[in-house]
């Protein structure tokens, strides 16, 4: 029977918001005073939950709450959940780059942890001198990572560039060289937060075959994707993640089930009142973006297959640039990209542009679609990247008598048939 190699028990992260410390001298000296005498976090009765669709009415939010699991060896644990769920947080406390507030956690074996795409990463080093540091921090002897420095290099695809700065790298060939380092150090255990959707088609499908084969090794693998298809192909058990607190757990199969078909995907308008509060950074801001039925008004009602579709976008330039280029990825309920579509235009820095694309009536399939939204400058640098800005339900309400489900295939465009009589030869 397999041991456990990680188990986590009443596990808590408490945050305060809008500071960069836990919280002042006067609440390290309350709390201290509270500890001493035995007495419970006077700061944990007015913690709320992590609730990031509603206003906060405290300084204070529980970003974990009581979260209890335990993973077998050789298992490959699917994380999954909505964006501000908590999911980050619990591996950046399993990766120890930060310490839980209650709880405990008891690890068996060396982790390798990819986090964020790049982490560890010198930008004025080389990828030849990065993979030495990288491997370093992750743990690796120096002998090691000369072994496996062919292995490495040629699994990242970046021979080319090897004795380049990666300051001149892409994100891509940044996560690229980042997960290959990670996957070759053969930890016990890996832990892969969502760096993967940062690269192509044809890399993540190497990353998915390097994880299982990690698997099959009697490794274990922690996955966090937004990806239910590849959730569900390459792990074998799953949580959900709710709030902050752990929902459910169970095979794969379960628990994409139960997040596909848990709470509403319907997202189809977002304003922000002036660039404060616009979702963004310093360089591009997005103040709005909208999915808009042609056939109804009505926000309640799914858009029909027959509808056509305009996906907008307003965002104001604020990088050095002058030209952007604003560009969208159509997904899947279960996270698989259905197209991408992108435009370069003008963009004088301060003032807000419109960025409209048409997607023309039957076409989309009858299910859930959510918005991947990402800029770049004209030249192709990455400004700014937001899983699930929008999302929408398609309804197709046109179906032959009789029919039964949906036609088949991601997309069901309109084509034209012809048919004729024609002579037996």
């Amino acid at each position: 029977m397999s041991q456990p190699v990680i188990r986590v028990e009443e596990l808590y992260k408490q945050y305060r918001l809008g500071l960069v410390s836990t919280g002042t001298l006067v609440h390290d000296l309350n709390r201290w005073w509270y500890n001493i005498r035995g007495k419970d976090d006077p700061y944990e009765k007015i913690t709320v939950a992590n609730n990031r669709t509603q206003k906060v009415v405290s300084d204070y939010v529980w970003a974990l709450q009581n979260v209890n699991f335990e993973v077998q060896q050789g298992d490959v644990l699917g994380i999954v959940g909505r964006n501000g769920a908590g999911k980050s947080t619990l591996l950046k406390i399993l990766s120890k780059v930060t310490g839980p507030t209650k709880g405990q956690m008891k690890i068996k074996g060396r982790i390798a942890s990819l986090l964020e795409v790049g982490t560890g990463f010198h930008p004025e080093l080389t990828g030849r001198d990065n993979i030495f540091l990288n491997g370093a921090i992750l743990g690796m002897t120096k002998a090691e990572i000369k072994s496996k420095f062919d292995e490495i290099v040629a699994f990242s695809g970046v021979e080319q560039y090897i004795d380049t700065p990666v300051k001149r790298y892409s994100s891509g060939m940044y996560v690229r060289l980042a997960f290959a380092v990670a996957a070759h150090l053969e930890p016990e255990i890996l832990i892969v937060d969502e760096v993967l959707a940062v690269g192509d088609a044809e890399f993540q499908r190497k990353c998915l075959g390097k994880m299982k084969d990690v698997s099959s090794q009697g490794r274990t693998v922690l996955f966090v994707s937004h990806n239910m298809t590849a959730v569900e192909s390459l792990c074998n058990k799953a949580v959900m993640m709710e709030q902050g607190t752990l929902s459910k757990q169970g095979t794969s199969a379960e628990i994409v089930d139960y997040y596909l078909h848990s709470g509403s995907f319907d997202k189809r308008q977002i304003n922000f009142e002036g660039l404060q509060n616009a979702i963004g950074n310093s360089e591009v801001k997005i103040l709005s973006a909208a999915i808009e039925n042609k056939s109804s008004n009505d926000p309640d009602e799914p858009v029909d297959v027959t509808s056509a579709v305009d996906v907008t976008f307003t965002v104001v330039n604020t990088s050095a640039a002058n030209r952007l280029y604003v560009g969208f990825d159509l997904r899947s309920a279960k996270g698989e990209t259905i197209f991408g579509a992108g435009h370069k235009f003008d963009a004088p820095q301060g003032k807000p542009i419109e960025a409209r694309c048409h997607i023309p009536a039957d076409l989309l399939n009858d299910g859930h679609y959510t918005i991947f939204t990402y800029i770049y400058t004209a030249e192709m640098r990455q400004l700014f990247k937001q899983e699930d800005v929008l999302s929408f339900q398609v309804k197709d309400t046109e179906r032959e008598a009789g029919f039964m489900g949906k036609v088949n295939g991601m997309v069901r465009p309109k084509l034209a048939w012809d048919t004729k009589e024609v002579q037996l030869v």
